[in-house]
């Protein structure tokens, strides 16, 4: 399997991550910003396929007009020269100080309504490059303190403002649908929506639930003490994994955007297996980008940052063949068996069978040996994590 990335494999970054100037809480920006062009060039010459980005990535809150349009055509420009494309883009509602308190769920009727002409904005823009997926990031909406925010209220200006969203580019005929992506914290002390199955609940209240979706993030998910691999299996179970970010988290913490497996790698592997196998009988599950949201470290250079938007290309190679190879042990199809992994895939009433016919089934339950299961019958999953792990280490074909 090549491990030089492609542009079959969808490999996509933001331009928020790859020009991430390395500034944080505690220092100032230790790399000179990116050039938009650069980027798209750049990320070409490593075989990425797409850029992503938010509007005041592109071009600085509160520009003129004629200021935006210049950044919009040097990225064409750029676009154009390449074949670079722009599969998702995002808006910005949580640098500036109007959305101290957040865009749609400010507490400050004008700056929901701000807020709202702000994406209206950038949907536009998305729908002339071509983008199809637009993701909400909500980090400023949320609270510190209880008595700031009342929730129920909360939610009902998001509902709002995401319907009202809904209406507009279905009365537009973009084609474009909306990833929710969730956060447990920070900035905010609290963030609504924190995580993927919250997201999943407040889409089903929606008028246009259809559009809607989740785009889960590897860190944000982690830092919630959550399993990343589990929450993507569900996100695909309810057809609502419409994008993903993808980068690297070491334990419950701040967000830490590391490069992709540079955190719990066995996780990274589980997830690599599942959106290019689909799970224990194949199938891709997962069609859309491989974005990779991650932040290049503080203390490298430019070389650096390159190095490390290849680094997360790289690693997701290097799983995605050692999956393959997973897949195609005989032992490891072995295991699954003794584990009875495809078992679980038997419904647990036959076909037809009612309440009445289990309750009358002896052996379902008067029968039943459960003491037989006390020392004995067990399922060999440290056998079946082992050969996982031997294969990603490369000790196995």
């Amino acid at each position: 399997m090549a491990l030089t990335p492609s542009r079959a494999d969808k490999f996509s970054f933001g331009l928020w991550t790859i020009g991430y100037n390395g500034a944080d809480p505690f220092g100032g920006p230790t790399r000179a910003p990116l050039d938009v062009v650069e980027a798209v060039h750049k990320l070409n010459e490593l075989g990425a396929y797409g850029l992503t980005f938010h509007d005041d990535d592109l071009f600085a809150f509160g520009s003129s007009e004629a200021a935006r349009q210049k950044e919009i055509d040097r990225l064409k420009g750029a676009l154009a020269e390449t074949g670079v494309i722009v599969p998702m883009v995002t808006t910005n509602l949580f640098s500036a100080p109007v959305f101290k308190d957040g865009g749609f769920t400010s507490n400050d009727r004008d700056v929901r309504r701000f807020a709202l002409r702000k994406v209206i904005k950038q949907l536009d823009l998305a729908a002339e490059l071509g983008a199809e997926t637009f993701v909400m990031w909500g980090g400023r909406e949320g609270a510190e303190y209880d008595a700031a925010k009342d929730i129920r209220q909360a939610l009902e200006r998001y509902r709002e403002a995401v319907n009202l969203l809904g209406d507009y580019v279905t009365d537009k005929g973009y084609g474009i649908r909306f990833a929710i992506e969730p956060k447990p914290n920070e900035p905010r002390g609290d963030i609504l929506l924190p995580t993927l199955g919250h997201a999943l609940a407040f889409i089903q209240t929606l008028e246009r639930p259809e559009l809607v979706g989740v785009n889960p993030e590897v860190g944000h998910e982690q830092m919630a003490g959550l399993n990343f691999t589990a929450g993507i299996a569900q996100a695909l179970y309810a057809g609502k994994l419409f994008h993903i970010d993808l980068n690297g988290q070491r334990g419950i913490k701040y967000d830490q955007d590391l490069v992709f497996g540079h955190g719990d790698l066995h996780n990274a592997f589980s997830l690599v297996d599942l959106l290019e196998n689909g799970g224990p009988n194949g199938g891709q599950s997962y069609t859309g980008p491989r974005h990779f949201d991650y932040k290049p470290s503080r203390t490298e250079d430019m070389t650096g940052v390159w190095d490390s938007a290849a680094a997360n290309m790289r690693t997701y190679l290097l799983l995605k063949e050692r999956a393959a190879a997973f897949r195609a042990d005989p032992e490891v199809q072995e295991a699954l068996t003794a584990s009875r992994v495809p078992e679980l895939g038997t419904p647990t009433l036959a076909a037809g069978e009612s309440y009445d016919d289990l309750i009358a089934d002896r052996s379902a339950y008067e029968d039943f040996d459960s003491a037989s299961y006390f020392n004995a019958r067990g399922f060999g999953f440290v056998r079946l994590q082992q050969l996982a792990l031997e294969h990603m280490l490369g000790a196995r074909g």
